[in-house]
């Protein structure tokens, strides 16, 4: 399973690339003689693929993040930092769910897969797994080769341990999952009553110019992320009239501006926040 991608230039000295299977984005930001990588994709043979891409533009050394611990974001970890490992930054709460949960993550990233990319999965299912070396519980502030990079967990979201990278010297911010442009926002392990707070958060470092890198798809600006952001406010307001009427969660997803299977998602873990199961 290759990556078949190459990095392109979306503002000054940060590159994306794609990988075309799930269009997870890795991005790539060049400072004065160091390098900071973020994301590593979902498999060794994946990263090796990735590792060749980034050597074709920098042989610099790099420090890596993860913007979260789900499997196509982080597995290849280990294939990336190398023996001894490169730094790895990550939310303390990623990198303890890495560290500590790594079967866990190992068996449901293999159920998501199975059906739609067999291949994928049994590949996954064999990576060694690598946690982070620093890390982040509100904010940390990097220097890569001269330029400043901003590392910020900006609340519970996406997951509960969503990490986005700020270069502000190209106005650009890498939101990780917490902004999708491929498809609809993934719920599973969300936080959706809170995730219109962290996109807000996100929005007070944002100009009219930023470059938004999504976790999947192509980049946007903040206008895109301030649409997403009144979804997810009218989805957060469904859910708590739903519980406060004592609606069934397929009520909610049936009204919610997300596709049905999604919406459900989302409103069982509303529910689950409401319910203080979350």
């Amino acid at each position: 399973m290759t990556t078949t991608g190459r990095f392109v230039e979306v503002a000054d000295r940060v590159l994306v690339l794609r990988e075309p299977v799930l269009a997870v984005n890795v991005t790539l930001v060049l400072g004065d003689g160091a390098a900071l990588l973020v994301d590593t994709l979902s498999t060794a043979g994946q990263a090796a693929e990735l590792a060749a891409a980034v050597r074709a533009v920098t042989t610099d050394p790099l420090t890596l993040v993860n913007t979260h611990h789900h499997f196509d974001h982080c597995f290849g970890n280990a294939t990336i930092a190398g023996d001894p490992p490169r730094p790895v930054w990550a939310h303390e709460l990623a990198a303890v769910a890495i560290r500590d949960e790594g079967d866990r993550l190992r068996r449901e990233a293999y159920a998501e897969l199975h059906a739609g990319h067999p291949e994928l999965a049994a590949e996954l299912a064999d990576t060694a797994l690598l946690a982070p070396t620093h890390t982040v519980r509100t904010e940390a502030v990097l220097d890569v080769g001269g330029r400043q990079v901003v590392l910020r967990h900006p609340g519970r979201g996406h997951t509960d341990a969503d990490l986005v990278v700020r270069v502000p010297d190209a106005d650009l911010l890498v939101a990780g999952d917490l902004v999708e442009q491929a498809g609809p926002p993934a719920f599973e392990d969300s936080y959706p009553l809170q995730w219109p707070d962290a996109l807000a958060e996100l929005a007070r470092s944002m100009s009219p110019a930023t470059v938004v890198v999504p976790g999947h798809g192509e980049p946007v600006d903040a206008e895109f992320v301030r649409a997403q952001h009144a979804q997810l406010v009218e989805l957060a307001w469904l859910i708590r009239a739903g519980h406060t009427g004592g609606a069934p969660p397929e009520r909610v997803a049936a009204d919610a501006p997300f596709p049905a299977r999604h919406a459900l998602a989302a409103a069982r873990r509303g529910y689950a926040e409401l319910d203080g199961t979350a």
